[in-house]
């Protein structure tokens, strides 16, 4: 199977037809969890697993599994996946080529008549994105154990919209107990998000790391009163202490290397042109790849929330409501032995946003492929990658994960039985 490739057109072309759930002007995708949108790109996901003789699973999660069969079904299986829904303003590839790629590698197994040492899997997971719903990963952390079933499906959206109302709605509410799958190792494709593969010129990317994430709702409680009549030094204005916090942020970021933070969402109340805010909401994102460095970051942070709270006698109550940890992602050998072996450049590197992959890494070995994407733009509608840029990372996945199969049926059995059986 040396010479096994994906076809690259094909893949191309299935990028291009799931991207019509939700193309948006400017040619990205607006397809949120769990919505109308996201239940079509699903059922196309299943409709072409089964093509390729799959079984289709779903569990109380929503979470989405199509089973390939090998030549031992009670070894662990060998699995691959990621994502299909997106930001409300995302791109084409964030996830859904991840998705894809699997796909891809599932027609190329069919197509050839291959049947591997143990079974394939592919899947789709929930709401990885965290826009809808929150957090982020949810679908792959319920899947875990990192979070409760019941808790995640009753989580609602802006607009109090149940999640769990929601898969039922497009059919993916199912029966499955998550973390039930007999898997024996993971591996995710995923266009890099980031410039280094770009600026290195490398075709692919070994994960090694998963960046480590802190997430904060902040909520600030001044007292709203009329811009005009209100005299400066008897304001209790929620907006300037949110200003020297989110300036904050960026200086925190500035000061740690890989250091990262960002305030993305903000709801002000009333809202008004000429009233001082009264109350303020917003989120704060915290990154960095090294554990302690990050838990460092976390007490700068909350120590100055505290200080701005007590300089300006307003009321600041920080909600740590997500924390992901550094991940170690222990099967990448497996995949920079694919990169190699098909003569693809390659390089380390580590992972600035978080993927279902790293979730994964709590049961399994877990490996992650990084491709190129255009000037390192992600979660945006002009989000690129090209053709040979997927077909590379498709390929890389297709002989990782056929290595990894034979590594299991090798480790299930002693050399001579499984000299004899092979």
């Amino acid at each position: 199977m040396q010479n096994l490739r994906v076809n690259g057109d094909r893949l191309w072309q299935s990028l291009m037809e799931m991207a019509q759930f939700g193309l948006t002007e400017k040619g990205g995708c607006a397809r949120l969890a769990a919505t109308e949108l996201d239940g079509k790109a699903r059922d196309l996901f299943v409709d072409w697993c089964k093509a390729c003789g799959c079984t289709v699973s779903v569990d109380k999660m929503g979470n989405i599994f199509a089973r390939r069969e090998g030549k031992n079904n009670s070894l662990p299986a060998v699995a691959t996946g990621s994502h299909l829904d997106t930001q409300p303003t995302g791109g084409k590839f964030d996830g859904v080529f991840g998705v894809l790629a699997g796909v891809e590698v599932l027609r190329t197994l069919h197509d050839n008549n291959i049947v591997t040492e143990t079974p394939m899997e592919f899947t789709v997971w929930t709401n990885e994105e965290g826009s809808r719903f929150q957090p982020a990963m949810q679908g792959s952390g319920v899947y875990v154990g990192r979070f409760d079933l019941e808790t995640e499906l009753n989580k609602t959206d802006v607009d109090g919209i149940r999640l769990k109302d929601e898969l039922e709605k497009i059919g993916y509410l199912g029966k499955e107990e998550p973390g039930s799958r007999n898997i024996g190792a993971f591996f995710e494709t995923h266009i890099e998000q980031g410039p280094i593969l770009e600026d290195q010129g490398k075709t692919i990317g070994i994960v090694r790391l998963g960046q480590g994430i802190r997430w904060y709702n902040v909520t600030i409680k001044g007292r709203e009163s009329h811009s005009g009549t209100t005299p400066m030094y008897l304001r209790n204005d929620a907006m300037v202490a949110s200003a020297k916090i989110i300036t904050e942020v960026e200086e925190i970021a500035h000061r740690y290397e890989n250091g990262l933070g960002t305030v993305g969402f903000m709801q002000v109340f009333p809202n008004s042109r000429n009233v001082i805010p009264g109350e303020i909401t917003f989120s704060v994102d915290l990154r960095n790849p090294n554990a302690d460095t990050l838990a460092e970051m976390d007490s700068v942070f909350t120590k100055y929330c505290e200080s701005v709270a007590k300089e300006r006698e307003i009321q600041i109550d920080i909600d740590p409501f997500w924390y992901f940890a550094p991940v170690e992602f222990n099967a990448s050998d497996d995949v920079k032995s694919a990169a190699e072996k098909l003569g693809y450049s390659n390089m380390d590197i580590y992972a600035g946003a978080g993927h279902d992959a790293c979730y994964m890494a709590d049961l399994v070995p877990t490996g992650m492929i990084f491709t190129p994407c255009e000037n390192g733009i992600s979660h945006n509608e002009i989000e690129n990658t090209s053709p040979e840029e997927c077909e590379a990372g498709a390929n890389v996945l297709l002989h990782t994960m056929l290595e990894a199969s034979e590594r299991i049926a090798k480790e299930s059995v002693s050399p001579a039985e499984y000299d004899t059986a092979g």
